[in-house]
């Protein structure tokens, strides 16, 4: 009996971790189509709009056709047939991606229920009390880690959508704008290429801020105290906030995890202090002891009542500092 349960769980198993699998293909996928429908969508706007300026040159014409030359009519023709065509060849690409991710949310909830039936098959009854517990707080554990990495996604999806795609948008918008002046106004042209190296290069930073708060590389080469001073350092300049950082102890390497551990602690406290609290100042001290290791992040922003928020009672506290 004991061997039947065992070979039902490991196939039950097999068959989740294939789901959650399954499921983090489907959502990096989705997290790609929005960011290719929403450029698509900006690109048919501006075809729209370019259209409808072409048309009323068109009525234009019209109304002058005795005045403006047959080249000039042909000229203007042949752009709105261009024009209507990469309008059209545009609307065709937007409603595939937008059917594409309606057949993936489709599949996504059908995996999500399934998965979650599987989740609760682990009521059967066991023999020994170790495989019991062990067997309870899987799904559960299943259930919070799906839950933990589909907010993370949703973090970095939402960062990359407002950061380094956006940017990337009006890069190549402005892009297609020196091309098409190259030969119509060479001095516009060239103003556009200075601001085009100007966005070039706000973009590139802001690629590169982007990829320091998703995994600092120096956090592997240096370690978490040198990480943390840089940390502290960027974040100053970005922000109207005095920080106040104090090391104490002995600086070495820890091991990977734990300094992961702690430089996201820091990094969270840090955005909680200026995205919740209003804060303008921070006061860090990182204690590395032979045994402990201590973190004390302090601000001057709006408090909490921790007794009332942790017993889900309403809290309005304005306590003047805040700690974790």
């Amino acid at each position: 009996m004991d061997r039947e349960l065992r070979g039902e769980t490991r196939a039950r198993d097999e068959l989740v971790d294939m789901l959650i699998a399954e499921l983090k293909r489907i959502r990096d996928k989705l997290t790609e189509l929005k960011i290719q429908i929403d450029q698509t969508q900006n690109v048919v706007e501006r075809e729209q709009t370019r259209n409808a300026d072409i048309f009323t040159e068109l009525n234009t014409i019209k109304d002058n056709l005795e005045t403006v030359p047959r080249q000039d009519i042909r000229t203007k023709y042949d752009e709105a047939i261009e024009a209507r065509f990469r309008l059209t060849t545009m609307r065709g690409q937007l409603e595939k991606f937008q059917s594409t991710r309606e057949y993936l949310e489709r599949e996504q909830q059908m995996y999500s229920q399934l998965l979650g039936r599987l989740q609760g098959i682990e009521e059967l009854p066991q023999h020994a009390d170790e495989t019991k517990d062990a067997a309870t707080k899987g799904p559960i554990n299943i259930v919070r880690v799906i839950q933990a990495q589909e907010e993370e996604r949703q973090r970095l999806a939402r960062q990359m959508h407002d950061g380094p795609a956006q940017s990337l948008t009006n890069f190549i918008l402005q892009a297609e704008i020196c091309q098409r002046l190259f030969d119509r106004n060479p001095a516009r042209a060239a103003e556009e290429l200075d601001n085009l190296t100007n966005v070039a290069s706000t973009t590139f930073q802001k690629v590169r801020d982007f990829i320091f708060d998703l995994r600092p590389m120096m956090l592997d080469d240096l370690g978490v105290i040198p990480t943390v001073r840089r940390y502290v350092d960027s974040f100053r300049e970005k922000n109207d906030i005095q920080i106040k950082l104090d090391i104490l102890g002995e600086e070495r390497r820890l091991q990977t995890h734990r300094e992961v551990m702690i430089f996201r602690g820091i990094q969270e406290l840090m955005g909680h202090a200026r995205d919740y609290a209003n804060a303008n100042e921070i006061s860090i001290r990182l204690d590395i002891g032979n045994n402990v290791v201590k973190v004390v992040v302090d601000d001057n922003g709006r408090g909490f009542d921790t007794e009332s928020a942790f017993s889900n009672e309403e809290s309005h506290s304005q306590d003047p500092a805040s700690r974790a």
